[in-house]
């Protein structure tokens, strides 16, 4: 298969895996101040915060700024899409350790109906899951805010500021660090552009999303609890209200990936799983422009041989297996990848299982 090269080599690199997991999205941040209430949350049709389920729709890509010990980095990507006519989510990963999974969804809590912010996921093997509700809202023709508090604590505890302002989405992110600080520091701050709308629209239409129902009920969810928060060092929080494996029509990938009997690989070295909702290399050639499809990535041990992508929205996908020959954590010259074939392109529907074998055959030039 003929590649242009040099085009391959400068921008392939961009491809890095750039879902480096923030512990969770615990808050975040604007100075935007509160807007009162100007209708009855008590009534379904007046839910507070749902504008923000509509205005989440799409992939998003941008910089992160984080006091973790992840660190900074240049590209985070999210992939929101519905996942019920109420319900909007997304999942990433960083590796086995590190991953994320975020959901916005209406419920109802003191007699009111909200929007609810879960974020949950795993860091370094330990996991967390937070429940925060909106209780905080600024609308305009050219600027959208949505403040998320822990249910419980509120903003003392943590708080998610999400804002939209023409094609871009910002959010930061506080938390009081496991109640050690008096006030929430900053946790991180992501600053994206919308990059694609498209692969989002098969599931608003047969969803009806975004719908004014109730996805769950948390009148007596948090009852006797301190804070709307769970915590695991092994497997996921107990008492959860509303874990990953209750959440609805998402389906599973498993890409298994080989290698030509030419190319052995090193077992210290790195493997990445670029999933795409559009080819990256349509007739054999790179497309830059093609790179605002990326919905997932994740990076493995060369000899892992398999990962599995649990939460999948379903859609159809192209998807590439890179063995980091250099070890920089790049896709660059003197790498090898899986080239398109049947293998690299699969169509996925909800609830449903599927694999995916990667052969990684070409050295990149």
């Amino acid at each position: 298969m003929q590649i242009k090269e040099k085009i391959f080599i400068d921008h392939m690199k961009k491809i890095i895996i750039v879902l480096l997991i923030v512990p969770i999205l615990g808050s975040i941040s604007c100075s935007s101040s509160k807007t009162e209430l100007t209708s009855d949350p008590s009534s379904i049709e007046n839910t507070y915060g749902y504008n923000v389920l509509n205005k989440l729709k799409g992939i998003w890509a941008g910089p992160v700024t984080s006091t973790t010990a992840l660190g900074n980095f240049p590209k985070w990507i999210v992939d929101f899409r519905p996942i019920s006519e109420n319900h909007i989510a997304a999942k990433n990963e960083l590796d086995k350790l590190n991953d994320i999974f975020m959901s916005f969804f209406i419920v109802k809590y003191n007699n009111e109906y909200r929007v609810a912010f879960r974020n949950g996921g795993t860091f370094n093997g330990m996991q967390r899951v937070s429940y925060l509700i909106a209780d905080s809202i600024s609308e305009s023709n050219t600027k959208s805010y949505y403040r998320f508090s822990e249910c419980i604590k509120g903003k003392k505890r943590a708080y998610s500021e999400v804002i939209f302002k023409n094609d871009s989405l910002y959010i930061k992110s506080y938390t009081n660090q496991y109640n050690s600080l008096t006030n929430p520091s900053l946790h991180m701050s992501w600053s994206a552009k919308i990059q694609d709308q498209t692969a989002c629209q098969t599931a608003t239409t047969q969803l009806g999303f975004p719908s004014k129902t109730m996805t769950k009920d948390f009148s007596n969810t948090f009852i006797g609890k301190t804070e709307s928060m769970y915590f695991s060092s092994s497997g996921p929080p107990s008492g959860d209200p509303f874990p990953e494996n209750a959440h609805p029509y998402l389906g599973q990938l498993t890409a298994n990936y080989s290698y030509n009997s030419t190319l052995t690989p090193d077992s210290a070295k790195k493997v990445f799983i670029i999933v795409s909702t559009q080819s990256l290399l349509p007739n054999g050639s790179f497309n830059i422009n093609n790179m605002k499809y990326i919905s997932r990535t994740v990076l493995l041990s060369a000899t892992d041989s398999s990962y599995t992508f649990n939460y999948m929205h379903p859609g159809s996908y192209y998807i590439y297996a890179v063995y980091d020959n250099d070890g920089n954590n790049a896709c660059n010259s003197g790498d090898w990848i899986s080239i398109i074939s049947n293998s690299n392109f699969y169509t996925l529907n909800p609830l449903e299982q599927k694999t995916s074998d990667l052969f990684i055959n070409f050295v990149i030039p």
